[in-house]
């Protein structure tokens, strides 16, 4: 039977959300956001296997809210790096043997299942899967001597989960740390992979300002 990996990546802090509580923690609709993105998964997947990576400091905060939320779904635990590149190969070195693995943002509570379904078949078909979102507005190129409109309709927007074969992505992780890397694709791309969009779904963002939080929490309310 093919194993099934969420890598859940939560260090976040509050700063943009002008909150001193990670926003990882900030409640919505009655629960932290990250057990909001604990469960899109379980409901797409009961059996899937999780590893959730997290600043050490916060380890014990986590487990009081999940004594508190009644929060029993099981997970490892892997110690956040100071970069994302860290964080998530620590949390790579958690999953034993091979399968496919999610490395998914923490504050992305509403990736839909039919998101995750697409990620979970272009990697069974293509070996790797990107969620994407065409872009729906206006974009300019501008550099220190450039200001120019491009074509929006040869560009899209990437969410997570970024979906890989274990053994690939944790290949990919083998490389030396460069800021070139933007994500877990840019990483593997180096190696020569094609790398292959499927659709996204666009509730699925990054929760990050305070405005987040509330599309966010109309959303879980039925209000959108």
């Amino acid at each position: 039977m093919l194993k099934k990996f969420a890598l859940i990546v939560a260090g976040g802090s509050g700063n943009r959300m002008k909150n001193t509580l990670p926003k990882q923690f900030i409640e919505i609709a009655g629960k932290p956001i990250l057990m909001h993105t604990f469960e899109a998964f379980v409901r797409f997947d009961p059996s899937i296997e999780f590893i959730l990576v997290l600043p050490e400091n916060q380890f014990e905060y986590w487990k009081k809210l999940c004594t508190t939320h009644n929060f029993t779904i099981p997970f490892k635990l892997a110690n956040g790096g100071s970069v994302r590149f860290d964080s998530v190969k620590n949390g790579l070195d958690r999953i034993l043997g091979d399968g496919i693995v999610f490395i998914h943002d923490g504050v992305r509570p509403l990736v839909s299942e039919k998101t995750l379904q697409n990620c979970l078949n272009g990697t069974l078909d293509k070996g790797n899967a990107l969620p994407v979102v065409p872009v729906s507005e206006s974009v300019r190129y501008t550099d220190e001597t450039e200001n120019k409109a491009v074509d929006r309709s040869k560009y899209v927007l990437v969410q997570t989960p970024q979906t890989f074969k274990v053994s690939d992505i944790k290949e990919a992780y083998k490389q030396p740390y460069s800021e070139w890397f933007t994500d877990d694709a840019s990483l593997l791309e180096n190696l020569g992979f094609k790398i292959n969009n499927v659709p996204g779904n666009r509730e699925n963002i990054k929760i990050t300002f305070p405005e987040d939080l509330v599309y966010a929490s109309a959303i879980f309310a039925g209000k959108l």
